[in-house]
């Protein structure tokens, strides 16, 4: 032992220059023909975007998660489509809407161009404007009613309380 730390007798640690042994999740990635599809990608892109989804790519996962319900390879395809069971919840979701919606009964006819409550809105602001027209007048009748009270008082004093019997 030449070497103070000990480092002689440990034997040299190299990777092996063989075939690796096939991954975990090369299963995964498994086609239906048997070939091993590539790995991903990890290189992150400047500018993410958002995934989005055909109707027709949603309805074939469901029903393939739907046929694989009760075998347990809901995961296996959530992991091969790179989804969240979330979205298979909510595509459920949608797709049952969906089915109540076309069930129910429609409404015939072209599609209104007048909203309710535009119309409803011009109602009361034309009610408004034609109460506060009234309002004025019936301010500028109090208005000239007044007047008319104190030129009688001036001509015409009235007697006294005390006058009165």
């Amino acid at each position: 032992m030449n070497n103070q730390n000990g480092l002689d007798s440990i034997p040299a640690i190299l990777p092996s220059a063989g075939p690796r042994e096939p991954e975990r999740s090369d299963g995964d990635r498994r086609h239906a023909d048997g070939k091993i599809a590539a790995p991903p990608n990890p290189e992150v892109v400047a500018q993410a975007q958002r995934r989005r989804f055909t109707a027709e790519y949603k309805l074939r996962i469901l029903t393939e998660a739907d046929q694989a319900k009760g075998t347990g390879a809901v995961g296996a395809l959530l992991r091969r489509e790179g989804l969240y069971s979330s979205l298979l919840t909510a595509w459920r979701r949608e797709r049952n809407a969906a089915n109540l919606q076309a069930l129910a009964p429609q409404k015939r006819g072209p599609k209104s161009q007048h909203s309710p409550l535009a119309a409803e809105l011009e109602q009361l602001r034309r009610e408004n404007q034609r109460l506060a027209e009234e309002l004025r007048k019936a301010e500028i009748v109090i208005d000239i009613q007044k007047k008319v009270a104190a030129l009688l008082e001036q001509i015409n004093p009235s007697p006294s309380p005390e006058g009165r019997r």
